[in-house]
Formats: C-alpha cells, structure tokens, sequence
C-alpha cells in the first residue's frame, strides 16, 4: 500500500517504521516542524514537506498520526482519498471535513520514537465506510497481531483504561524512583517486581493476585509505612487513598464505603 504519513512525532514514527518493515511504500512525511520530518522522512526513505499544499495526491491511504489538538483543527480537504486518525479519544467524525472516506487506526500503546525495537501493540480500527474497514483492517493486519474493529465510544473506553494502567502506573513508578533516589536506595530492585506484577496478568486476574498490607489487614505495617512518609506528602496521600480503596474492595464489612 502507499502511504503518506501526516506527523513526525512518536506515533507517526512507530507506525510508519512498522509499515516499512512490512512492505508498505511511505511516499511522504508531511509535518509542522522541518527538522522532525526531515529525520522521520530520512529513516523513511521518502520525500518530506511542511506544507499541506505539497501533499502527494496518489496515495492509497493518508495517516493522521497528530496531537488531538491539532487533529481537531485539520481542515485541508483531500477529497476521495482515505484518511485515518491514530487517536484514541477522538471521534473519528473529526476527518469529515477532510474526506467522505475517513477511519481510525489506534494503537492501543505507549510510544517512544526513541525505543527501539518498536514493541507490539493491538490496533483497534474504524471507518464510515465497509470497503474502506477492510482495507485499513488488511493494512493493520501487515503490522500488529491483534486487530479488533472498536467505534469511537469504546476506544475511548479503552483509552481512559490504558491511563489508568499506564500513565497513572508509570507516575507512581516516577514517584517510587524520586523517593528512592532522595532516600539513598535502589529503584533498580523493584524491577524484578514490576516485571513480576505485570507478567501475572498473562494468567490471573488482576484481583486474584493482590498483595500488600492492605489486603492483609497489615495496620502495623500500615502505620509504619506513613509514618516515614512525612516528607513525601504526594506519596503519602496516594498511600492512604489506595490503602483505603484496597480494603473497601476486599474487606468491605469491616471498611464500608462512605
């Protein structure tokens, strides 16, 4: 398939890396900033501008891989073509004005341009229109091993869920790592048990594997952990919340919800 990747960012280069590595011809970078696309084109191998007006007419498919700030602003008209937005909290009416021919091409992960190799991701996938669901649903086919056909409701169901286990995961990993530093201890050793937690899911649900003084009824513990936790304010209002959210959940005779 031909492609013309509209974006430089993070996603515009995981999905176009993964395109080429699958075959597909990338035609045309276009992005706001020079440099970015510049590089993005080079890696590619294609052409580059930053300028709607140069935009390669004869593409097969146009990839939207924008900010949904910028996304809710596309206007540029390409008539006739098909064009798809990677975003997951965006109706994929946004493109309406762009073509009558629009769809989603939403990568259910969290990119970095700067890790390589790309990781493996499920591509959820739309369109307005049956014809053009099953070209998008071949291309994204070429490039991810799980493929499911979601409407803009339940991608942005999905994507409020990957927040929760990834981005709000990813800021108490950034606190634990500042309280370790600032304490003179190694985050490193809670590797082996971010990978440990995570790795369970491929078996059990996430409610079957929960440990900690909470589920315990540990208040010892409890107790002991927030008193060394004065100087840490953020940490120790999450630990008290989550440490009363865990026993309401798993004791709620004796934590009964307010």
């Amino acid at each position: 398939m031909n492609i013309v990747i509209i974006g430089s960012g993070n996603v515009a280069t995981v999905l176009g890396g993964k395109m080429a590595e699958a075959g597909h011809s990338i035609l045309q970078v276009i992005g706001r900033r020079e440099e970015p696309a510049a590089r993005l084109a080079a890696e590619l191998g294609c052409r580059y501008s930053t300028r709607w007006a140069d935009i390669d007419p004869y593409a097969d498919l146009y990839l939207v891989a924008l900010n949904d700030a910028a996304l809710e602003k596309l206007e540029w008209p390409l008539p006739g073509k098909l064009v798809v937005h990677t975003a997951g909290a965006i109706a994929r009416s946004v493109l309406s004005g762009v073509s009558e021919r629009n769809g989603v091409l939403y990568p259910l992960q969290s990119l970095r341009k700067e890790i390589r190799p790309f990781p493996e991701f499920p591509l959820l996938i739309d369109a307005n229109r049956a014809e053009d669901l099953a070209l998008i649903e071949n291309l994204a086919r070429t490039i991810a091993r799980q493929v499911e056909r979601a409407d803009d409701n339940t991608r942005l169901k999905l994507h409020m869920a990957a927040t929760l286990v990834n981005n709000f995961t990813n800021y108490l990993y950034t606190l634990a790592a500042d309280y370790c530093a600032k304490e003179n201890i190694h985050f490193s050793l809670l590797l082996p048990l971010i990978r440990e937690t995570a790795q369970r899911l491929d078996s059990y649900a996430p409610k079957d594997v929960q440990t900690g003084p909470a589920i315990r009824g540990d208040e010892v513990t409890i107790a002991r952990h927030q008193n060394i936790l004065d100087n840490y304010q953020d940490i120790k209002d999450l630990y008290g919340l989550f440490t009363n959210k865990i026993e309401q959940l798993y004791h709620p005779q004796e934590f009964p919800r307010s």
